[in-house]
């Protein structure tokens, strides 16, 4: 896992238990949470700190040293580890996930611990989870969700309301689906427009992953997945291309915008989602447009408070809402101070203007 990574160039985020099963154990009943018996739990904790010694331990040390001995005498560098996933949050759970975050710290105080909020959006665990999340005064949180389009359209406003000062978010597992948990064109559109408030609310939410990243087809027990393949082919979802161009065009920097629409209605309003960002390393200003709407939008873009050389790249995700197949497509634009862009119907667009200085 480390090592692919590594190969990848993303950053390792192991998980380990709370001490606690998974809230879909079935152990005691459905619902029901035993945990591991504290007279064993100084036992646990010291093989979570072993991962973090096999991760970024000098050769030298115990377990630096079997890391080495695997191949890579170099560490890791691991800045993440996050302690539990979806559980049920219980007296049974806070005494076990203090324990060992506590342990972490004190041994590995660089080390950024995530703690868990549940399953859901709402509901006990993630009140209660947050609760935790203030009382130890935790580095960030893990939230999950799964939801149709029309939840992704409708709740883009959802970080409005965090602290702006308090624990931070890894949105860790979350994806659009429709009927069936498929996806297509519309739930990939959807999450788009919902990664532009991302990024607006971006000193809340450090970091995102999609839901589960690879699937082999004829083995999955989840749906639904980014990438599927067999043996002899790999196939990116339409989701995995949004995940894409967000990726490779995220900038360094938000810049505020102001959207000016001649219908006001807010049904439309929402279905249309704008995210400028500035790239510090190629210095590129990087515009993000998406149109949920089953109608073309003639956009004006004001560009004047920008000094640009005239040269920009447009990428365009488009196809209709049941499309499972659409992929992105590049062509070259000339940019001026008002940018006057089509903004085809049920699309994400991607323009990245070169600027002077």
């Amino acid at each position: 896992y480390f090592q692919f990574c590594e190969d990848i160039g993303a950053e390792p985020v192991p998980v380990v238990p709370a001490g606690v099963p998974c809230q879909n154990s079935h152990t005691g009943g459905h619902g029901q949470q035993c945990g591991i018996p504290m007279e064993d739990m100084d036992e646990y904790v010291q093989s979570v700190l072993n991962l973090i010694e096999w991760a970024n331990g000098d050769k030298k040390s115990e377990w630096g040293r079997k890391r080495a001995d695997a191949g890579h005498p170099e560490p890791f560098n691991l800045k993440y580890i996050g302690v539990g996933n979806e559980d049920l949050i219980t007296d049974v759970f806070e005494e076990r996930f203090t324990m060992i975050y506590q342990a972490i710290k004190e041994k590995y105080p660089e080390i950024i611990i995530i703690g868990t909020v549940g399953p859901f959006y709402r509901g006990t665990d993630y009140v209660e989870g947050w609760d935790i999340a203030r009382k130890l005064n935790l580095e960030m949180v893990d939230e999950h969700y799964y939801q149709p389009p029309g939840w992704f359209i409708n709740n883009q406003d959802f970080y409005d309301k965090y602290d702006r000062e308090g624990t931070k978010v890894y949105l860790g597992e979350y994806a659009s689906h429709v009927r069936g948990r498929r996806t297509n064109m519309e739930t990939s559109l959807s999450e788009a427009l919902y990664l532009t408030a991302i990024e607006r609310n971006a000193d809340v939410v450090s970091m995102t992953s999609y839901a589960p990243l690879l699937a082999k087809e004829g083995h999955t027990n989840w749906n639904p997945d980014l990438i599927y393949f067999n043996n002899s082919e790999v196939k990116p979802t339409v989701d995995y291309y949004v995940q894409q161009l967000f990726s490779l065009n995220s900038g360094t920097e938000y810049i505020p915008s102001l959207v000016e629409l001649s219908d006001r209605d807010q049904s439309v309003r929402r279905r249309l989602g704008v995210s400028f960002v500035t790239d510090r390393e190629s210095g590129d200003l990087i515009i993000k447009l998406v149109n949920l709407l089953p109608v073309d939008i003639e956009s004006d873009i004001n560009l004047s408070e920008f000094t640009m050389n005239g040269e920009g790249t447009c990428t365009v995700l488009r196809g209709e809402p049941r499309d499972e197949k659409a992929r992105p497509e590049e062509m070259e634009i000339n940019i001026d101070t008002l940018l006057q862009y089509r903004i085809p119907r049920y699309s994400m667009s991607v323009i990245r203007i070169k600027q002077k200085n």
